[in-house]
């Protein structure tokens, strides 16, 4: 990690998403990999909101064997398709029913991003959200989509970056949140903890995903704000 005065010298990564896997390094910072084994269970009555943030902090509390120098990064993601949560699908069945009931309409996807350093015992949350509109794919299309297995370990059952499924028209907000991993949220919440973050990250995120970004100015010009 760069050298700054935060005293943290590399992130605890609490998931075993391929894909915040695979997106935690276009920050530039030094990480190490953690398994977070935890149940996830909403409480009765537990908003979606509520639900995957409580998530998020609870896998980056999970983990023990935590040096005083590291920060523990737990996320969570779940879909809401009008005030129903969709999270990762039981079967090929489930899979497909939950494709059925998305296609063609709008539903939300919220990130919860938490940053936890134990020794301090002290925690910061971020929330994202981005809407998306899927597209009329076919009943074919999601049988051949869910045969791939792709669908099992995903909220709402869907990649948004699949290359041959592509099953979302549009969206508002951050492509990064419906993948998972809100990197412009994530580098918010460490800022708070002092560390600096020495990738480009609206450039990294824009390479990555080969989309342009509406949304980024405004989120990092909140750790301005914070600083000021």
């Amino acid at each position: 990690m760069p050298r700054d005065d935060s005293g943290i010298h590399r992130l605890v990564l609490a998931s075993g998403s391929p894909r915040r896997r695979q997106l935690l390094p276009l920050l530039g910072l030094p990480f190490v990999l953690k398994t977070a084994a935890v149940e996830e269970q909403a409480f009765d009555g537990e908003p979606p909101t509520e639900f995957v943030l409580r998530m998020s902090r609870v896998k980056a509390c999970s983990l023990k064997d935590v040096r005083p120098d590291e920060l523990v990064v737990g996320a969570d993601t779940i879909v809401v398709l009008e005030g129903m949560t969709l999270g990762k699908p039981a079967d090929p069945e489930d899979a497909t029913h939950m494709l059925r009931q998305l296609r063609g309409r709008p539903h939300s996807v919220y990130t919860a991003i938490s940053v936890w350093h134990r020794a301090s015992r002290r925690m910061v949350s971020e929330m994202a959200e981005s809407r998306v509109w899927m597209r009329e794919y076919t009943d074919t299309e999601i049988a051949d989509y869910v045969a791939t297995g792709d669908p099992l370990d995903k909220a709402g059952a869907y990649a948004i970056q699949h290359p041959q499924f592509d099953p979302v028209a549009r969206i508002e907000g951050c492509w990064l949140t419906v993948v998972g991993f809100p990197l412009c949220h994530l580098g918010r919440a460490l800022a708070q903890f002092g560390v600096v973050v020495p990738a480009n990250v609206p450039g990294a995120c824009q390479a990555f995903s080969q989309r342009a970004c509406q949304v980024s100015s405004v989120i990092l010009a909140q750790i301005t704000e914070r600083r000021a």
